[in-house]
């Protein structure tokens, strides 16, 4: 049996019907091990060492009673956990930031997934970079004349917020849009982080594919398709998933990110594709594992299980 910190969200919000942290953990307890719930705030560090005040969590399938918590205590982290699943959601901001620096004085002698200190180092949107040829044409800046000449060099683009997550802040300005001023001005009044603008890519229309890697080994994919007359496919904005074979294109991709992945020990990871092109890499908190599972594709909580198992035997 192993004791599992599940760094998350607020518990009672968990939608069991799509959530993948709830997969992980009816896994987790299917396999035997013993879950503990604490956000990142009930993290501390003190002389050096790491403690955490967590309760006991137990998981199960009722919708509008999906869970029991029991009664807090305080734990020294390195000598009551084997594993800690890092699966709060983003913004990536400093809050989040500083919960990989506290976890990151316990790994890897407890286990923490994804590592900490590579999750810090691979912003989403940054980490697609560093793959060449890759991505649709790619600018990060927070200059505003920068910006206006990629738009200006490749017509139809999408803007996003840098460190943004499940949609959030994503616009299209096509080639005679005189908007770029207002919406940089707009995103700077909020942070003073750059912005992302990528060439559009029509082929959204046809969906999003989000495929699921494994300590770098493909579990497989879903597509999630926008709205009509939308550029945003994520689930939690409107799109719609639905079951997607993977391309030739794909499977390159997968190949080249995927050592890389196992090298950082990045171990459960979901990108997004594109009309072939790679767009995010996402390291935080992914989805997808419940739509993938029921449209007849891999169990990727019980391939996790099964490479988070083996680091710890």
């Amino acid at each position: 049996m192993l004791n599992v910190a599940v760094q998350m969200d607020p518990v009672e919000a968990v939608n069991i019907e799509a959530d993948t942290t709830f997969m992980l953990g009816l896994e987790a307890q299917k396999r035997g091990h013993k879950l503990w719930f604490h956000g990142p705030q009930h993290l501390a560090l003190e002389d050096g060492e790491l403690f955490v005040r967590a309760r006991p969590l137990d998981f199960r399938e009722v919708r509008g009673d999906h869970y029991t918590l029991g009664e807090a205590a305080t734990f020294k982290v390195a000598d009551h956990f084997d594993v800690v699943l890092m699966r709060q959601d983003p913004p990536f901001d400093m809050a989040y930031v500083t919960a990989t620096y506290l976890l990151e004085t316990v790994h890897p002698g407890v286990l923490v997934v994804n590592d900490p200190a590579e999750v810090r180092n691979a912003p989403e949107k940054l980490f697609a970079t560093t793959f060449k040829g890759l991505q649709p044409p790619t600018v990060i800046s927070g200059d505003a004349e920068i910006l206006a000449d990629f738009h200006q060099r490749h017509g139809d683009v999408v803007l996003k917020p840098l460190h943004g997550a499940a949609g959030a802040g994503v616009m299209r300005l096509t080639a005679d849009d005189r908007n770029l001023d207002s919406m940089v001005e707009t995103f700077g009044a909020i942070n003073r982080d750059p912005l992302v603008m990528q060439a559009f890519i029509p082929a959204v229309s046809e969906g999003d594919k989000r495929i699921i890697l494994v300590d770098g080994e493909v579990a497989g994919a879903i597509n999630r398709v926008p709205p009509k007359g939308q550029v945003r496919s994520n689930l939690r904005v409107g799109g719609t998933a639905e079951p997607v074979e993977l391309s030739e294109r794909d499977r390159e991709i997968c190949t080249i990110l995927g050592p890389e992945l196992r090298r950082r020990g990045l171990l459960f990871v979901g990108i997004d594709v594109i009309g072939g092109y790679l767009t995010e890499i996402n390291v935080t908190s992914p989805t997808g594992a419940q739509q993938l599972k029921r449209f007849g594709g891999a169990d990727s909580a019980a391939l996790l299980w099964d490479v988070i198992e083996a680091k710890r035997s």
